[in-house]
C-alpha cells in the first residue's frame, strides 16, 4: 500500500504470521495542515485477540491524533484494561516547527535516515502497555525535507533493514524490496512502514 500525502509519502508492507487470518499488528496515520502522525501497535501473541488489542489502541489514536505523544500513550494504556497488552511506536512530525518526535515501548523499531544517509536507531523502552502506569521516553529531532522514517514490528529483523536495503529515497522501493527478499519467511506478524518527509 502506498499513498502520497501533501507533505509525507508513505508505503506499507504488512502480512499476518503464516497460518493466521488475523494480523496482530495494527497501524494508523494521518496528515493535517499542522503535522503528521503514524502509529504501529503489535498485540501480544497472534491472531484475533492480538488484533483486538492493537486495534483498540489505534481507535484511541484516531480519536486523539493532535495530542502530544505522552498523553496519547496514557489514553492507549487506559483502553487496554481487560485486554491483552501491546507494544507500541508513535512518530509525529510538526510541520510548523520542522521537528519530529517519537516514542517506542517494547519491540517496535524506529529508524531515521537523514538527507546525508546518516541513520538513527531508537532504543525502545522494555515491556509493553497493558493498562498499568508506564514511564515514557520521547525522542526529538529536526525534520528536514527528504528524511526517511522506518517504523516496524518485530516480524521485521533489524539486519534486514541494513543501509544496503534502505538507501533508496523511493520508499516504495524499500517496502517492495523487503517483500521480495523476505516476504515468504514470516515467523511473526510483519509490518514495515516507510515514510518520506517531502
Amino acid at each position: 500500500m502506498q499513498e502520497e500525502l501533501s507533505r509525507v509519502a508513505i508505503s506499507i508492507y504488512q502480512k499476518a504470521k503464516k497460518g493466521n487470518y488475523y494480523c496482530g499488528d495494527s497501524y494508523y496515520y494521518k496528515e493535517t495542515d499542522e503535522g503528521f502522525i503514524c502509529a504501529l501497535a503489535d498485540g501480544l501473541g497472534s491472531g484475533e485477540m492480538a488484533w483486538d488489542s492493537s486495534q483498540a489502541v489505534m481507535d484511541v489514536i484516531e480519536q486523539y491524533p493532535d495530542l502530544d505523544i505522552e498523553t496519547i500513550i496514557k489514553k492507549c494504556n487506559d483502553a487496554l484494561l481487560g485486554k491483552r497488552g501491546v507494544v507500541l511506536g508513535i512518530l509525529k512530525i510538526d510541520f510548523n516547527k520542522q521537528s519530529y518526535s517519537y516514542s517506542s515501548i517494547g519491540n517496535i523499531g524506529i529508524i531515521t535516515i537523514d538527507i546525508d544517509g546518516n541513520r538513527g536507531r531508537n532504543i525502545p523502552l522494555a515491556g509493553y502497555l497493558a493498562g498499568y502506569p508506564r514511564k515514557l521516553r520521547v525522542s526529538h529531532g529536526k525534520a528536514e525535507a527528504g528524511m526517511v522514517f522506518l517504523l516496524f514490528s518485530d516480524g521485521v529483523l533489524d539486519r534486514r533493514l541494513s543501509p544496503k536495503h534502505t538507501s533508496s529515497r523511493n520508499i516504495k522501493v524499500i517496502t517492495e524490496q523487503y517483500k521480495e527478499l523476505y516476504g515468504e519467511s514470516r515467523e511473526d506478524d510483519t509490518t514495515l512502514i516507510a515514510m518520506k518527509y517531502k
